[in-house]
């Protein structure tokens, strides 16, 4: 039967390869890198904005992402073999990606093509509100609303996208933004 390593702290194994972690230890990898992708993507835009202002950083974040979104979804999509024009196949595309590791959220449909999107904590709100800047604005008004719209015409143009809580938010309120998407018949 085959060990799996629970981590590398044993020797150096010149036959390494990710295959010979243990299921505990590839997640930990995993979310690892889904924080790593998050402080990448933060970080370039911070020294954009930095050295060119913030319109030049807000004009690049959204070319880049409009392109590396169809990426995404298509890679999660032929990994996962997640098929369907409908909101659930969008939702459980959404599930799988990089990004939501990083983020406390829930989805809930409380119909198939019915779908609700609570973000709890994000990091970039964490960022944004500390800056007192009222970035989210772009980011969280614009941005991601253009995300999850490029996301749902993925799947079927007819899927609307609302959302029904943005930044900035009420004192003492424990969600970040929430977000509805709905297929149109």
């Amino acid at each position: 039967m085959t060990k799996f390593l629970n981590d590398y702290s044993g020797p150096f194994q010149p036959d390494f390869s990710h295959e010979k972690l243990s299921r505990d230890a590839l997640l930990k990898v995993l979310k690892e890198n889904s924080h790593y992708l998050r402080r990448l993507d933060a970080t370039w835009y911070v020294t954009v904005m930095k050295k060119r202002g913030n319109d030049l950083a807000f004009e690049c974040d959204t070319e880049i992402w409009e392109k590396f979104i169809r990426y995404e979804l298509d890679t999660v999509c032929d990994a996962l073999n997640i098929r369907g024009n409908d909101v659930e196949a969008m939702v459980k595309a959404m599930q799988a990606t990089p990004w939501m590791w990083v983020h406390n959220r829930t989805f809930e449909m409380p119909e198939k093509n019915h779908a609700l999107i609570t973000y709890r904590d994000c990091q970039t709100l964490l960022h944004l509100e500390k800056e007192g800047t009222e970035r989210w604005d772009t980011i969280c008004h614009s941005l991601e609303r253009r995300l999850f719209e490029l996301t749902a015409d993925y799947f079927n143009p007819k899927i609307r996208v609302e959302p029904l809580k943005l930044p900035p938010r009420k004192r003492g309120s424990n969600i970040c933004c929430q977000w509805e998407f709905v297929l149109e018949e």
